[in-house]
């Protein structure tokens, strides 16, 4: 194959264009095969098994003979996760349908990530470039055909989808994880259920403690809360999509409620603050305000001084309700034994 001068060499390893080992005479090692090796090791004792060293170990050859087809662990992990995303997505429907459509790959794309839990433990470092992975985003892509959402809109779409099935995958994976690690008995909310009762006052958990005293905090329920999840947020893409459709503008070219303002451009508001055009890692000027206000912090303190207080006396009375139980236990079998002596 011809090399890729322009492309990063993890890159051109994914797209089969960087320029392959000539086979050493009676070697049988490949790509393919440490690929499959290392994703093997992966699924079996988790991310962090996985080296040069021991993937060269489980085929039988040394750690350098390894360094002649990937030349270090990063972009190991890389076409580890090519391997994984080489799946086939379901096919469109006829009639187009974007809220089904984006459903079922919202589903397939968190059943990938908990096929392999460690595909979620490696670092994302940018946005994807490797074959599978941008067949990946075509698919979602395909799925707002018929969406009047234009290109960034769509990408926007697809990070959220993708981003809320990493974190479904992440959350079950890890739960799942933690059961295991407990031989099968993980604890949660309903294995605790009374301690929490009478740990999770009204004062400093008003709108929790209904929950606990129903039973309902950690406890099974009839809602699949991953599902329940991902269908609210299709609800609120349908009411974009809608406004779209009416002739609305799209999202951030009207942000803070100027619509001459160049995308990127700041702002006044009404509060006098600079508004940011929604730009990456942005955050409401409300919020950083908030969060840095000295008399906020200040505040702050105080409530969090007396939630301590508060604990503290919760603590002593837990402290003074078990004295009594034990004096009273103590004035009963004293009674008891008087009784029995008395009888005697």
């Amino acid at each position: 194959m011809t090399d890729a001068p322009d492309l990063p060499a993890r890159i051109a390893l994914a797209w089969g264009v960087a320029e392959r080992p000539e086979r050493a005479p009676k070697r049988e090692l490949s790509i393919e095969r440490i690929v499959e090796a290392a994703i093997e090791i992966a699924d079996a004792e988790g991310l962090a098994a996985v080296s040069m060293a021991k993937v060269a170990q489980s085929l039988g050859f040394t750690t350098m003979s390894l360094y002649r087809y990937v030349t270090s662990k990063d972009d190991l992990l890389l076409l580890m996760q090519e391997s994984v995303l080489d799946v086939e997505y379901p096919p469109p429907h006829d009639p187009a349908d974007w809220r089904a459509e984006l459903r079922e790959w919202a589903q397939f794309t968190t059943a990938v990530f908990l096929s392999h839990p460690w595909f979620l433990d490696i670092p994302i470092t940018g946005a994807p470039l490797t074959p599978n992975n941008l067949r990946g985003a075509d698919a979602g892509l395909r799925a707002l055909r018929s969406t009047p959402l234009d290109e960034e809109e769509s990408m926007s779409v697809i990070l959220l989808l993708s981003g809320y099935a990493r974190n479904a995958a992440r959350l079950e994976s890890e739960l799942a994880r933690a059961v295991r690690d407990a031989g099968g008995d993980g604890v949660d909310g309903s294995s605790v259920a009374a301690a929490l009762r009478g740990l999770v006052d009204e004062v400093r958990f008003p709108y929790l403690r209904p929950l606990v005293l129903s039973g309902a905090y950690g406890a099974e329920g009839q809602i699949d809360d991953t599902s329940w999840g991902l269908e609210r947020i299709l609800d609120g893409l349908a009411v974009y999509v809608d406004a779209r459709a009416a002739g609305a503008p799209g999202a951030g070219r009207d942000f803070g409620g100027a619509p001459d303002a160049t995308p990127g451009e700041a702002h006044d508001t009404d509060d006098g603050l600079p508004a940011r055009d929604g730009g990456a890692c942005s955050v409401p000027d409300e919020v950083a305000v908030h969060v840095r206000d000295p008399k906020v912090k200040k505040a702050a303190l105080k409530r969090r001084d007396a939630e301590r207080r508060l604990r503290e006396g919760h603590k002593k009375v837990r402290e003074l309700e078990k004295a009594l139980r034990e004096a009273q236990r103590a004035e009963r079998d004293a009674a008891r034994a008087a009784v029995e002596k008395a009888q005697a």
